[in-house]
């Protein structure tokens, strides 16, 4: 259900989130940064204790098999991927292991995570804290920026992960605590944001979503994620070749990207709906809907290249009657 009042607390305020749908893959080891080198995109060799970065795990085809967000602990690197994909990811990335010293264990049943989002997440999150680290101390925090915080009834990890396009904090901690946490939270000033809000406020933000806006058919670079997820400067790694290929010989080019489109009216198409443009497909809708900030439908869909300029008109099947829409750059808020 769509609430007004956490839309509003995650663009004036601080929203609660608590996204069911990660778990984290522990890697332990003392090669657990060099065996990851080599199969993940960003460069994990260069991390320390207490910062992070998000990357993609790719087939040796160039086609993801998920994303990632990567912290390194000091004792362990944490994989926070996808809850529905954990247990095989685990398992998988188990059986590549040979004479390395690495451990995998999927944390799914021992470790959980609350989000707060928003201008006054900082503030709002060290009040709930009671002073253990200050508003001050997290607003300084770099992306991906993390660290072990001890509160009543035990230690959580606290990282600095802006999800929704406004600052951001996620809170790792054991499942039993997780009422505790919100309560706590929601006292210091924290407003719920329902599942179907938050992914309002991601769509808004143009930030594609793994099994939803990419799947393992999706090249890094159709979903317009390798400034972020991937190393250009790093040694190899699985699926390097298929990326260098496309940004060196094809001057980055692939056959479709994903894009966003602005409707010109209210009526929200399915994910799935075809879009078209010079009276043939050109591409389909992955994520669709109504932005209460712009007062019209907004989505993320992959077209085909010759169309991902912005001011593109398209239409998008729904119905009887198409809904006119043009190509527009993300993210969405502030246009």
């Amino acid at each position: 259900m769509f609430s007004d009042d956490g839309y509003r607390a995650l663009h004036a305020a601080a929203g609660l989130v608590q996204p069911v749908d990660r778990s984290v893959i522990r890697v332990g080891g003392a090669d657990r940064a060099t065996w990851l080198q080599g199969l993940l995109t960003n460069d994990i060799a260069a991390l320390g204790p207490g910062t992070g970065c998000y990357a993609a795990w790719l087939t040796p085809q160039g086609r993801m098999i998920t994303d990632m967000h990567v912290l390194e602990t000091g004792e362990a690197l944490w994989l926070d991927v996808p809850a529905a994909l954990a247990a095989a990811l685990a398992a998988r990335l188990d059986g590549m292991v040979f004479a390395e010293d690495v451990s995998v264990a999927d944390l799914g049943g021992s470790l959980a995570a609350i989000g707060v989002h928003g201008p006054t997440a900082a503030p709002v999150f060290a009040a709930a804290c009671g002073g253990v680290i200050t508003a001050a101390e997290l607003q300084a925090w770099q992306a991906y920026q993390h660290a072990e915080i001890a509160l009543e009834g035990g230690p959580v990890r606290v990282v600095h992960l802006a999800a929704y396009g406004v600052p951001g904090y996620v809170v790792y901690a054991d499942p039993g605590r997780l009422a505790t946490l919100v309560a706590r939270l929601s006292a210091a000033g924290a407003v719920t944001v329902p599942e179907e809000t938050a992914e309002v406020a991601r769509i808004e933000a143009g930030r594609p979503r793994f099994l939803v806006d990419m799947d393992e058919h999706t090249i890094p670079l159709e979903a317009g994620i390798e400034h972020e997820a991937i190393s250009f400067t790093k040694g190899c790694y699985v699926g390097q070749e298929v990326v260098i290929r496309v940004m060196h010989r094809g001057g980055g080019r692939v056959a479709k990207k994903l894009v966003g489109l602005a409707f010109a009216g209210t009526a929200v198409p399915k994910a799935g709906a075809v879009v078209r443009a010079g009276g043939r497909d050109v591409g389909a809708l992955t994520s669709a809907a109504l932005s209460p900030r712009l007062g019209r439908a907004v989505a993320l869909a992959y077209v085909h290249r010759d169309f991902t300029e912005p001011g593109t008109a398209v239409e998008v099947a729904a119905g009887d009657a198409p809904l006119a829409a043009v190509v527009h750059r993300t993210p969405f808020m502030g246009t």
